[in-house]
């Protein structure tokens, strides 16, 4: 279809490709770091060829814009990355990093097609949805063949349905009554949480060591206790259904002190982990039944709201904040 033919944008197309445009070309500015440092063929190929097809969808987008006649949006650029830094972190890392981001990439790609209504955007997000796929499986085959990605926790294979007897399968406030075993669903949102904050700690610990201003060194070092901390909480969760949690031996930080990345990507990078936090979070509130876990996934939300706005306000204090598109703003324009 030519583009002559096509309707013109919505606000919610606009929207999503700014937002897909920031993401990839965050990401750009990441691979081209690693791809420098690495040491592995195949990971070095794995991530070649990643960057190489994003480039194309950047463009892609910019061609959009421009159709449009609207602005290209900065996002990130060859000014975010310092090619000649030495490693921040160890091996493994760099494949880790590109499977959490194509996780959330696989939400973001569905959410923004459902969004779409024009031919063009809805094709788009169909091959990246299918690109981004096909990246976290190689990823994913990578890391397992490395045996530096662990695996949830084992269970004995049901062998009858059972129905839940009572309320008593929901509760799990009360202190004076033992509370059920986690099921399987249950361990599987709180498996993830702990696995996600796991990689976000050894990213933010690598990530302190390096930022530049003092305020963002702060924030990074706060983040890596939040992690911290929740790893803990929900840790426990597991230990007290006697579930060992297993660990990942790789993606640790070195001791490097020169920052490969500005400031500013890096923030927006904590940011993006940090709103994905938030809707894993929801999503395991929702489909956990025991009573204590909604009560421990709320207040783990809250701190993580807060800790993302408290990164928004030196994103925008330091001019590191593009702003999305915005809707017209109908009373100045009476005025």
């Amino acid at each position: 279809m030519r583009m002559k033919d096509l309707k013109p944008l919505t606000s919610s197309e606009v929207g999503t490709l700014w937002m897909t445009y920031q993401e990839k070309t965050m990401l750009q500015r990441f691979l081209e770091y690693f791809i420098e440092v690495s040491d592995d063929k195949e990971a070095k190929n794995i991530m070649t060829n990643t960057h190489s097809t994003i480039v194309k969808y950047v463009e892609v987008i910019k061609t959009i814009f421009e159709k449009e006649g609207a602005v290209i949006p900065i996002g990130f650029t060859k000014e975010d990355i310092h090619i000649g830094a030495p490693k921040l972190y160890d091996q493994m890392f760099d494949i880790m990093f590109l499977r959490m981001i194509k996780e959330i990439s696989m939400g973001l790609h569905t959410l923004h097609l459902n969004m779409s209504y024009r031919e063009d955007l809805v094709l788009l997000y169909k091959e990246l949805t299918a690109f981004t796929q096909n990246v976290f499986h190689t990823c994913v085959e990578y890391l397992q063949v490395k045996d530096v990605l662990p695996r949830p926790p084992s269970v004995t294979m049901p062998k009858r349905v059972e129905f839940a007897k009572n309320t008593n399968y929901m509760s799990g406030l009360n202190l004076f009554s033992n509370k059920r075993a986690l099921n399987t669903v249950e361990v599987s949102y709180i498996y993830h949480t702990i696995e996600s904050n796991i990689f976000g700690m050894q990213m933010i610990t690598g990530f302190a060591q390096v930022a530049n201003e003092p305020e963002v060194k702060k924030y990074f070092v706060k983040g890596k206790e939040l992690s911290k901390k929740i790893v803990t909480d929900y840790t426990q969760v597991l230990l007290q259904s006697d579930i060992q949690p297993s660990s990942t031996w790789g993606a640790k930080a070195t001791d490097s002190k020169i920052s490969p990345f500005s400031d500013k990507l890096m923030m927006y990078c904590t940011s993006l982990f940090t709103s994905f936090g938030l809707g894993s979070n929801a999503l395991g509130t929702s489909f956990s039944l025991r009573s204590d876990l909604p009560l421990l996934m709320t207040s783990t939300a809250k701190d993580i709201f807060t800790y993302g706005q408290d990164g928004g306000k030196i994103m925008a204090r330091n001019g590191w904040m593009e702003q999305p598109p915005t809707m017209e703003d109908r009373n100045n324009l009476t005025k």
